[in-house]
């Protein structure tokens, strides 16, 4: 947490968040009294228009997401994209990101990466976005959740084989784990010990 995203934070008239609760309990931490407002997928298509009215009325909206950043993997960016073309201005405001993060204590070439997001769900669909992934020949920065880490991995062993990845737990947060490994390792690590929290895994480059 930053300075000036604590003034931030203090200043706004209205922060809206993914979850309201996890929220409050930050901005208590840091004797943030600023009311709250949720913005979330489920309900994106009605609370969006809410803010973006007040917005017009002249207040000030700070947006944050459980963690991270705001839009990366959220549905952020389309309260961004619909004050932009109402006029109103959108500040960023840097803060943590497991993204930037995870790269920068990898020890892989990150001088061009490619972010996928999550990978997809069904099987087939996510051997072949990672075969795709593989072919374009950069560093690859994926987040999964802790339902799918372990079958992502396995996918990701049998597309890039048997070389060294990182897998990062709990990013920027209290119970954070950089570890590098073959995939098949940190599927009997992982599954060994209990899959918790959310991962970003940095896959190297084909060569």
């Amino acid at each position: 947490m930053t300075a000036r995203a604590l003034r931030v934070l203090r200043e706004v008239d209205l922060i809206a968040c993914e979850d309201t609760r996890r929220t409050r309990a930050l901005l208590t931490h840091f004797y943030v009294h600023t009311p709250t407002i949720s913005y979330f997928e489920g309900n994106k298509a009605r609370r969006g228009p809410e803010i973006l009215r007040k917005l017009a009325e002249g207040r000030s909206v700070a947006l944050v997401t459980d963690a991270g950043t705001p839009g990366i993997s959220d549905p952020g960016f389309l309260l961004v994209r619909d004050a932009r073309s109402a006029g109103v201005p959108v500040v960023p405001v840097p803060g943590p990101s497991a993204v930037i993060a995870a790269l920068s204590a990898a020890g892989i070439p990150a001088d061009r990466f490619v972010f996928e997001g999550f990978l997809p769900v069904k099987p087939g669909r996510r051997l072949n976005r990672l075969r795709a992934l593989h072919e374009i020949g950069m560093t690859v920065v994926l987040y999964e959740s802790p339902h799918r880490i372990l079958v992502a991995l396995e996918a990701v062993g049998q597309v890039w084989g048997e070389v060294e990845i990182v897998v990062a737990r709990e990013v920027t947060k209290q119970f954070e784990e950089i570890v590098a490994a073959t995939p098949s390792a940190h599927h009997a690590r992982l599954a060994a010990d209990g899959v918790r929290g959310e991962f970003t895994l940095v896959l190297p480059a084909a060569t």
